[in-house]
């Protein structure tokens, strides 16, 4: 015998559905972008004996610093501080607002992880772009 939702009008479904592809937020389809560039970084940052932590902020804080532009920037690049890793933000709306599509946002993804690693390893983009973008 199965059971109806509180009202009688039918029986009750899954609270929730199996998780697929479709379901996934913006939010966690841009996560997913980053974490697969982190990873295609790997390898670098093991030869650099680097620890860098890859985050996602909604947007930058509103104060830039003085040597950044006054225009939101897509990525921040914090130094180890201590016992604290390296850090790599980006800024998922501000990226976002740049993608023309998909295939586009994964390629800004990518490269604004590689610009930002680059950065804080102080060498070339093109040096830690094994695509030769």
């Amino acid at each position: 015998m199965g059971t109806r939702d509180r009202h009688g009008h039918g029986f009750r479904g899954p609270l929730a559905w199996p998780r697929v592809p479709a379901m996934a937020s913006r939010r966690e389809d841009f996560d997913d972008l980053v974490l697969d560039s982190a990873e295609r970084l790997e390898p670098v940052l093991r030869r650099y004996r680097l620890e860098v932590e890859f985050a996602v902020e909604d947007v930058p804080p509103s104060d830039p610093a003085p040597w950044e532009e006054q225009l939101a920037p897509l990525g921040r690049v914090f130094p180890s501080q201590g016992r604290l890793p390296a850090r790599v933000v980006l800024y998922r709306r501000v990226v976002e607002a740049q993608a023309l599509d998909r295939s586009d946002l994964a390629s800004l993804v990518d490269d604004v992880v590689v610009e930002q690693v680059a950065d804080l390893l102080g060498v070339d983009p093109a040096e830690l772009d094994e695509r030769g973008g």
